[in-house]
């Protein structure tokens, strides 16, 4: 061990609490003014996935969705009683004409009758609209199945649905896709922010400027997670805020857990972007890489469209990525209100994701320029 480090070594160890408390809180000061400032990173992680949610919404719709437009194969007695403010519907004359009509796009989702059997087939070419479509038809099922249950009628049989489920059932298109937007910001948030903060230390040097200095490393590195979490909280708040009213996001009772959740997530991707800074050499490669990571990521997570209709390979892929943890932990508990204990699996998954990724970080980084 060298003089400098042994005097560094000592020089931490006789800083008081107070003195580190201190430093600690001037450089959260120091690092969120100069996050403030940064213009690049207000829109990366505040005003690109607000962007991307009204974009998204306003092409799939928001609280007033079109009707959904669905092609009936022979006689389909269900839709007799259905409201055409919800359904528009058109006649195949079988099977293969209606899924040639979702093919071209020209439908939503295809509906066949067989006697207590109502089969549904939602839309691939538009997933989304195909997912509303779906979720809609299997509502319309239920509520004649409570007709004839109120009315008492044994002759009248009750009817089953048969359907490829798809994410988001009946809910309008902004609960899903703003959790799923949302869960994309973190990730863009802690990856961006990570990789390229950590290329321009190294670029400057300086973590070895700061083993000269009272405070730490540890003290400056807790400083700049804890300016990302209270960024994450905010970023949280206004994004919900804007899908809310701007958009009619009905917030479940549930929705103050987002908070941990996104926190969580933050921990996770923030690690990603470390391994990522580790390996880069400079800001356009560090963006570089946290692009591909991001990008597809969001592809197979289900943050822009219902998982359940993607192939089934994307399906099997999107087990490894935190994303989808983040995304369905959050549509459960904002949008389903579903309590935290359902969400247990994925805070599972993201906090040993996170633990993993932290340790490969830790033995693979050189805070030093190579």
């Amino acid at each position: 061990m060298s003089a400098v480090t042994e005097q560094r070594t000592e020089t931490s160890r006789d800083v008081p609490a107070g003195t580190r408390g201190r430093a600690f809180l001037s450089l959260f000061k120091a690092l969120g003014r100069g996050w403030i400032r940064d213009r690049s990173q207000i829109f990366f992680t505040i005003l690109l996935p607000l962007m991307f949610m009204v974009l998204l919404a306003s092409v799939f719709g928001s609280g007033d969705t079109a009707a959904s437009r669905i092609v009936a194969v022979g006689d389909v007695a269900v839709l007799d009683g259905a409201d055409p403010d919800e359904f528009t519907v058109e006649s195949a004359s079988d099977l293969d004409a209606a899924l040639a009509m979702l093919r071209e796009g020209d439908a939503d989702a295809a509906v066949v009758q067989d006697g207590s059997t109502v089969r549904i087939y939602p839309s691939a070419t538009n997933s989304t609209s195909g997912a509303i479509a779906s979720g809609r038809l299997s509502s319309l099922v239920d509520d004649v199945n409570l007709e004839v249950l109120s009315a008492a009628a044994p002759d009248v049989p009750v009817l089953a649905t048969d359907v490829e489920e798809a994410d988001g059932g009946a809910l309008q298109p902004i609960q899903y896709l703003a959790p799923g937007i949302l869960a994309w910001g973190v990730a863009i948030s802690g990856v961006f922010g990570a990789a390229g903060t950590i290329v321009d230390w190294k670029r400057d040097k300086l973590m070895r400027r700061l083993r000269l200095t009272p405070a730490s490393v540890g003290t400056f590195l807790g400083a700049k997670i804890s300016v990302n979490l209270v960024v994450a909280v905010v970023q949280t708040a206004v994004f919900l805020a804007v899908a809310a009213v701007g958009f009619g996001l009905r917030l479940s009772a549930w929705t103050w857990f987002a908070v941990p959740l996104v926190l969580l997530g933050t921990f996770a991707f923030l690690a990603i972007g470390v391994v990522i800074g580790g390996i880069a050499q400079t800001s356009p490669a560090a963006a570089g890489l946290s692009n591909l990571v991001t990008m597809p990521m969001a592809f197979v997570s289900g943050a822009f469209y219902p998982l359940a209709l993607s192939p089934q390979w994307v399906q099997w892929l999107s087990y490894a990525s935190p994303m989808r943890y983040l995304n369905e932990a959050l549509q459960s508990v904002v949008v389903y209100g579903e309590s935290p204990a359902a969400v247990l699996p994925q805070i599972g998954f993201l906090a040993a994701f996170a633990v993993l990724v932290a340790l490969v970080s830790w033995k693979t980084f050189k805070f030093d320029e190579l």
